[in-house]
Protein backbone atom coordinates (compact mmCIF):
# COMPACT_ATOMS: atom_id res chain seq x y z
CA UNK A 1 0.00 0.00 0.00
CA UNK A 2 0.95 3.66 -0.20
CA UNK A 3 0.54 5.72 2.97
CA UNK A 4 -0.71 9.21 2.09
CA UNK A 5 -1.63 10.74 5.47
CA UNK A 6 -1.30 10.11 9.21
CA UNK A 7 -2.97 12.11 11.98
CA UNK A 8 -2.07 11.71 15.67
CA UNK A 9 -3.93 13.55 18.45
CA UNK A 10 -3.29 13.81 22.18
CA UNK A 11 -6.10 12.55 24.45
CA UNK A 12 -4.60 13.95 27.68
CA UNK A 13 -3.08 17.17 29.02
CA UNK A 14 0.47 15.76 29.06
CA UNK A 15 2.84 16.49 26.17
CA UNK A 16 4.59 13.55 24.52
CA UNK A 17 7.08 12.80 21.77
CA UNK A 18 5.88 10.67 18.86
CA UNK A 19 7.44 9.32 15.70
CA UNK A 20 6.20 7.60 12.57
CA UNK A 21 8.35 4.53 11.97
CA UNK A 22 8.78 1.91 9.30
CA UNK A 23 8.85 -1.56 10.85
CA UNK A 24 11.01 -4.37 9.49
CA UNK A 25 9.29 -6.85 11.80
CA UNK A 26 5.75 -5.80 12.70
CA UNK A 27 5.41 -8.27 15.56
CA UNK A 28 3.34 -8.35 18.75
CA UNK A 29 0.36 -6.80 16.99
CA UNK A 30 -2.88 -6.31 18.88
CA UNK A 31 -6.45 -6.56 17.68
CA UNK A 32 -7.20 -5.84 14.03
CA UNK A 33 -9.41 -2.78 13.47
CA UNK A 34 -12.24 -2.35 10.95
CA UNK A 35 -11.00 -0.46 7.90
CA UNK A 36 -13.30 1.46 5.59
CA UNK A 37 -12.89 2.57 2.02
CA UNK A 38 -13.87 5.88 0.45
CA UNK A 39 -15.22 4.06 -2.62
CA UNK A 40 -17.95 1.78 -1.28
CA UNK A 41 -18.12 0.05 -4.68
CA UNK A 42 -14.41 -0.79 -4.49
CA UNK A 43 -12.76 -3.93 -3.19
CA UNK A 44 -12.23 -4.27 0.59
CA UNK A 45 -8.89 -2.96 1.92
CA UNK A 46 -5.99 -5.43 2.01
CA UNK A 47 -3.89 -3.51 4.56
CA UNK A 48 -4.86 -3.87 8.22
CA UNK A 49 -4.60 -1.45 11.14
CA UNK A 50 -3.80 -3.00 14.54
CA UNK A 51 -4.24 -1.52 18.02
CA UNK A 52 -3.25 -2.54 21.54
CA UNK A 53 0.15 -3.99 20.69
CA UNK A 54 1.61 -6.34 23.27
CA UNK A 55 5.26 -5.46 22.55
CA UNK A 56 7.57 -3.53 20.28
CA UNK A 57 8.12 -4.23 16.60
CA UNK A 58 11.55 -3.90 15.02
CA UNK A 59 12.01 -0.28 13.90
CA UNK A 60 13.82 0.06 10.61
CA UNK A 61 13.56 3.80 9.94
CA UNK A 62 12.06 6.89 11.59
CA UNK A 63 10.10 8.73 8.89
CA UNK A 64 8.76 11.70 10.89
CA UNK A 65 9.04 12.87 14.50
CA UNK A 66 7.35 15.54 16.58
CA UNK A 67 5.84 16.53 19.91
CA UNK A 68 2.15 16.64 20.76
CA UNK A 69 1.30 19.59 22.97
CA UNK A 70 -0.01 19.28 26.53
CA UNK A 71 -3.67 19.67 25.61
CA UNK A 72 -6.36 17.17 24.69
CA UNK A 73 -6.83 17.46 20.95
CA UNK A 74 -3.33 18.78 20.23
CA UNK A 75 -2.13 16.94 17.18
CA UNK A 76 -0.12 16.63 14.03
CA UNK A 77 -1.11 15.61 10.52
CA UNK A 78 1.65 14.34 8.27
CA UNK A 79 0.94 14.16 4.53
CA UNK A 80 3.04 12.41 1.92
CA UNK A 81 2.67 13.75 -1.61
CA UNK A 82 4.10 12.37 -4.82
CA UNK A 83 2.61 8.91 -4.35
CA UNK A 84 2.93 8.49 -0.59
CA UNK A 85 5.19 6.17 1.40
CA UNK A 86 5.33 2.72 -0.19
CA UNK A 87 4.98 -0.21 2.19
CA UNK A 88 5.75 -3.58 0.57
CA UNK A 89 3.37 -6.52 0.92
CA UNK A 90 4.05 -9.01 3.68
CA UNK A 91 2.96 -9.62 7.24
CA UNK A 92 6.31 -8.44 8.69
CA UNK A 93 6.14 -5.02 7.00
CA UNK A 94 4.37 -2.05 8.53
CA UNK A 95 4.18 1.58 9.54
CA UNK A 96 3.32 2.72 13.04
CA UNK A 97 3.52 5.36 15.72
CA UNK A 98 6.19 4.92 18.41
CA UNK A 99 7.31 6.96 21.41
CA UNK A 100 11.03 7.66 20.79
CA UNK A 101 11.62 9.24 24.22
CA UNK A 102 9.65 9.52 27.43
CA UNK A 103 6.44 7.79 28.44
CA UNK A 104 3.75 6.79 25.99
CA UNK A 105 0.04 7.36 26.41
CA UNK A 106 -3.19 6.79 24.57
CA UNK A 107 -3.57 8.85 21.39
CA UNK A 108 -6.18 9.01 18.66
CA UNK A 109 -4.62 8.02 15.33
CA UNK A 110 -5.87 8.01 11.76
CA UNK A 111 -4.22 6.53 8.69
CA UNK A 112 -5.14 7.14 5.05
CA UNK A 113 -3.65 4.93 2.36
CA UNK A 114 -4.08 3.86 -1.26
CA UNK A 115 -3.88 0.28 -2.42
Amino acid sequence: FKLVEVGVYNTTTTALAIALARFTAATNVGAGQTEGEYDTDGVPPLATVFAGHTGDGTVGQILRQGTLGAAAGAGVIWTFGNGGIVVPSGTANGIGIIVPTGTGQICDIEYTWDE
